[in-house]
């Protein structure tokens, strides 16, 4: 299904092919909003694309991309297996000569790439790094800004477990941000922080669509303070606070079927404020136009 706003022709596409946290759920009470883990790709109108994180969406992102495509830009937020799991059946991997790059972060004592590789090699992958035919460039990201094509892309850290990284996505005049895993209200007795000292606030402000961690419930959050993810409610406090335009709840609870999400996204979505849109919970395959 297209959703979307933009009427002057130009813009981003934006394409879910996961959407959901911590572990894949497929079945019949998921097909609504999907069971495949975290991957979106974001295209502007000259077809350029940059493809957000791993999980087990990834292997039909990548049979998406076009068969002449000289160069594919994957983005990692983090390693948790929910967020890169489908890297070992990303087809591009598999294309001899392509060059594949893949930013992320380093750990304070891997790169990114040693860490891909304990992941990428045996006993739980057959196939190592060194022995794709692709041309596979890695990069260790943290903080900062740089250009992949026509896109200028910003980086930092968030509150999540492990280095996590958030991403800005700018290009032909829209923003789309990615806080997939996101735990704002860390260390906050009550509600969010001033945007002074707010996770997350630098890469959100004033974005055109913004992916936001909704995982919990208000029940399942004070049971799991600390664990990195955050509520549909404080999902829609912290998009107020950043002026973003639209609001996309994202990375479901394995556990929760298409009424759950549709219910506890609903109750949040009645709590916003006039001038900002909450677009509803991410659906795979879905396509929005920014």
């Amino acid at each position: 299904m297209s959703r979307g706003w933009n009427t002057d022709g130009r813009g981003l596409s934006v394409t879910l092919f996961g959407t959901r946290g911590s572990l894949p759920a497929p079945g019949p009470d998921t097909t609504r909003y999907g069971g495949n883990t975290s991957c979106v790709m974001v295209k502007n109108s000259a077809g350029q694309a940059l493809i957000l994180d791993a999980g087990s969406g990834v292997r039909i992102a990548g049979m998406r991309l076009p068969k002449d495509v000289k160069r594919v830009d994957l983005l990692l937020t983090h390693l948790h297996m929910d967020h890169i799991q489908g890297l070992g059946f990303f087809a591009p991997l598999y294309t001899p000569g392509l060059d594949v790059h893949l930013w992320g972060p380093p750990s304070t004592t891997r790169t990114l790439r040693s860490r891909l590789n304990r992941y990428l090699s045996p006993p739980l992958f057959p196939v190592r790094i060194r022995e794709l035919p692709s041309r596979v460039h890695c990069h260790d990201v943290t903080q900062g800004e740089w250009e992949i094509g026509d896109f200028k892309v910003r980086s930092a850290l968030v509150a999540h477990p492990d280095p996590t990284l958030g991403y800005r996505l700018e290009s032909e005049g829209r923003i789309v941000t990615y806080l997939p895993d996101h735990e704002p209200q860390l260390g906050c007795r009550t509600g969010l922080p001033t945007t002074e000292w707010l996770s997350g606030h630098h890469l959100a402000e004033g974005a055109d669509l913004l992916i936001h961690d909704a995982q919990y419930t208000e029940d399942e959050y004070l049971a799991r303070v600390g664990w990195g993810h955050c509520t549909p409610t404080l999902a829609v406090r912290f998009a107020e606070l950043v002026r973003a335009r639209r609001l996309l709840f994202f990375h479901h609870d394995p556990s929760r079927s298409d009424g759950e999400v549709e219910r506890i996204c609903g109750e949040a979505t009645r709590t916003h404020k006039q001038g900002m849109l909450v677009t509803g919970p991410a659906a795979e395959m879905d396509e929005i136009k920014v």
